[in-house]
């Protein structure tokens, strides 16, 4: 099965990687972590990270000023000077970029674009451009992890944008929730306790099944949904759907609620397959009952066999794996596999 999506120019050692704050403006406010971010990844990457010329104006003017930000977006993917583009950070307003953007301007300039959470939107829009976008790591987030970058963060990002060769997702060894004031310059080299990984969850299918990664968080997939930046029926068919929740802790019914959202579209109808994020914040009990309301909607639905993956290291979750949104996924319970296979 072929990837339907072009795949942008590998990134590798010494490339110039533009930061973007296509969200929030609040890197100025913790500077110094912006700073461990640029130098953690010139480390571990090799890569030189620029911002974009409005990346550092602040939240309020950012705020003000979308076009700047999708300014800023067109700018890197033009700028022959630029290899990659990274999100600085989330935020909650990335949909009102909607109108500015120029999907002919990623078509024409595909370059690796890696983020998660409000980035979900500019990510969906490389998938309607038809160029494959990376669900992963921002700059203020896991490549300035305090204390330095965690190996499998690192190792997520080099295998899915970095190399051409298909891979096997590892299931994190340890992994952390834990807040730590990023507001304070004298706590960036304190590392945070991680607790070690109870693992991937098999929720449900036992057959083999393949598709192209889709996806995101929810919640800025419920502000997207209904939108002209929803992506368009046949880019969700025979998807493996990617899915996970932010820092926000929606109830598990809310999920379920999104989920029939869905079914309705024929999403879940038509899906190749579900992987789930690990939860933030989630209770043992909010975890069983959201297990619970994802066979649910997927009986309502007709999919009980439909393969589900749970537990997975992406998200709002530390360190997390990059998805190379767009290449083509298996999931296979008997071998215990999630993998890409090409792209």
């Amino acid at each position: 099965m072929a990837s339907m999506f072009v795949r942008p120019p590998l990134l590798k050692e010494g490339d110039t990687v533009a930061a973007l704050s296509l969200s929030s403006g609040f890197v100025t406010e913790v500077l110094h972590r912006y700073e461990a971010g640029r130098r953690q990844a010139r480390a571990e990457l090799g890569w030189n990270i620029i911002p974009a010329p409005n990346a550092l104006r602040g939240p309020e003017y950012l705020y003000r000023n979308p076009q700047a930000r999708a300014d800023d977006l067109h700018w890197a993917l033009e700028n022959p000077d630029i290899h990659g583009l990274l999100s600085m950070i989330g935020g909650d307003d990335s949909v009102r970029l909607l109108p500015l953007l120029n999907l002919e301007t990623i078509r024409r300039h595909p370059k690796v674009f890696l983020g998660f959470s409000d980035s979900t939107v500019t990510l969906m829009q490389f998938l309607r451009a038809g160029v494959m976008a990376y669900h992963g790591p921002a700059l203020l987030t896991d490549l300035a992890e305090f204390g330095g970058m965690h190996p499998f963060a690192v190792q997520g990002i080099r295998q899915a944008t970095m190399s051409a060769a298909a891979f096997h997702f590892q299931q994190a060894p340890e992994w952390t929730q834990a807040h730590q004031e990023w507001q304070q310059p004298d706590l960036q080299e304190v590392k945070r306790p991680f607790e070690r990984s109870d693992g991937w969850t098999w929720l449900q299918g036992d057959v083999p099944a393949q598709g192209h990664l889709m996806g995101g968080c929810l919640e800025v997939l419920d502000m997207l949904n209904g939108t002209p930046g929803w992506p368009e029926p046949v880019l969700w068919q025979g998807a493996l759907l990617c899915l996970e929740t932010s820092e926000d802790v929606p109830p598990p019914a809310q999920v379920g609620y999104w989920l029939r959202n869905f079914a309705a579209q024929g999403l879940l109808q038509s899906a190749a397959g579900l992987v789930l994020a690990r939860p933030r914040g989630y209770t043992p009990d909010m975890v069983a009952e959201l297990y619970g309301w994802v066979k649910k909607v997927l009986w309502e639905a007709g999919r009980e066999a439909m393969p589900v993956l749970a537990n997975v290291d992406f998200g709002h979750i530390s360190p997390q794996l990059t998805l190379p949104l767009g290449a083509v996924g298996r999931l296979d319970r008997g071998a215990g596999v999630f993998e890409v296979v090409g792209g």
